[in-house]
């Protein structure tokens, strides 16, 4: 049984109500199509299960679910809280469209909170930083420009932050930093197929078709990461409607979005460079209209899941597994080397 999020590679944490499944804590499950998802609070990402004993879980969480009095609901949609603070949202009939627009509106809306109160929480402990030092009667002329940049980091992100981990054909395991998002390039391939050319550190690789789909889906939630309001997930929900599948959607974002994409300078530009490094968040991917971005977002998500639920559950498990896998070596980079293989020593001695 899985515990990492497919999508940023976080612990998915855990509960003490569902016997058959006790990881996660939010939950979504459809007991009409059989599907059952974890919420993770780190990214507010939607992990599809691909264990085949949910139906096990979904049934539980259904008993659970009316047996609690803490619950609301709509018509096709209504969310429970259980003892432990456990969460269930129980998916009922809706039409895709409205399930798309309860469903990003709650992902997104939240990440917009998130984010909005990381973010005034940075500025106002830079601003704290400054009033302390003012008191202290240290010279405030270079210390304003100082303010103004963590400020800035506070609100967009520091550009030099990894933001993604994955594993890629001709480099191995690679780390994504912000700023490479503002290089980053949507194509369409010449068979019709989703591209994607990314940077990273120490190179650039084009991924393509259902490669690109999985990466894209990675760093898409970064460069989205103050979500959106409710009226950008209402367009990005009838951008995808009026093409009439998430797949014909995407088909069609490599000659849009290059149309629409401000794209920053090459690295022979060196006199400019660190100023639009500064500027990150105004080109590549940052640069296209939220709605786009949010619709980009989505499809991708639907997409994957799509293939998932047409039998595709192998590609699913190896997703996860590659989550765990990835997790495992992005926290072993911080130990000094050996420690895991006395680790293992010390379990065998055991």
């Amino acid at each position: 049984m899985y515990s990492t999020c497919i999508f940023c590679n976080k612990p998915l944490g855990s509960n003490e109500s569902l016997e058959a499944f006790p990881v996660g804590e939010r939950l979504a499950f459809d007991p009409a199509r059989g599907r059952l998802w974890v919420v993770c609070r780190q990214c507010e990402r939607w992990n599809l299960t691909p264990l085949e004993e949910r139906w096990e879980a979904i049934e539980q969480a259904e008993r659970l679910y009316s047996d609690t009095r803490r619950r609301v609901s709509t018509d096709n949609i209504g969310l429970a809280r259980l003892a432990d603070g456990t969460t269930l949202v129980r998916i009922g009939e809706p039409q895709r469209p409205e399930f798309a627009a309860w469903r990003y509106g709650d992902q997104f809306g939240r990440r917009r909170t998130r984010a909005l109160l990381w973010s005034g929480a940075g500025v106002a402990a830079a601003a704290a930083v400054f009033v302390g030092g003012s008191a202290a009667g240290v010279g405030m002329a270079g210390f304003t420009g100082v303010l103004a940049q963590l400020s800035r980091r506070a609100v967009l992100g520091s550009p030099q932050a990894i933001v993604a981990r994955l594993r890629t054909v001709q480099h191995g395991f690679v780390e994504v930093r912000r700023r490479h998002l503002a290089e980053a390039e949507i194509r369409s391939e010449a068979d019709g197929s989703f591209g994607l050319r990314l940077r990273f550190k120490g190179g650039e690789e084009v991924f393509r078709g259902p490669d690109a789909e999985r990466v894209a889906a990675l760093i898409l939630p970064q460069v989205n990461r103050f979500g959106g309001k409710k009226k950008d997930v209402s367009e990005a929900v009838r951008e995808i409607e009026s093409y009439g599948h998430p797949a014909k959607y995407l088909a069609t974002q490599g000659d849009r979005s290059r149309s629409l994409m401000k794209v920053m300078a090459t690295a022979e530009e060196k006199r400019t460079r660190k100023r639009q490094e500064s500027e990150f968040h105004k080109y590549g991917l940052f640069s296209l209209p939220v709605a786009q971005r949010l619709a980009l977002e989505m499809a991708l998500h639907e997409e994957s899941e799509r293939r998932a639920l047409e039998g595709e559950l192998a590609s699913l498990t190896q997703a996860w597994h590659d989550a765990e896998e990835i997790a495992s070596i992005a926290d072993n980079l911080f130990l000094p080397s050996g420690v895991d293989a006395q680790l293992k020593g010390l379990k065998g001695s055991e």
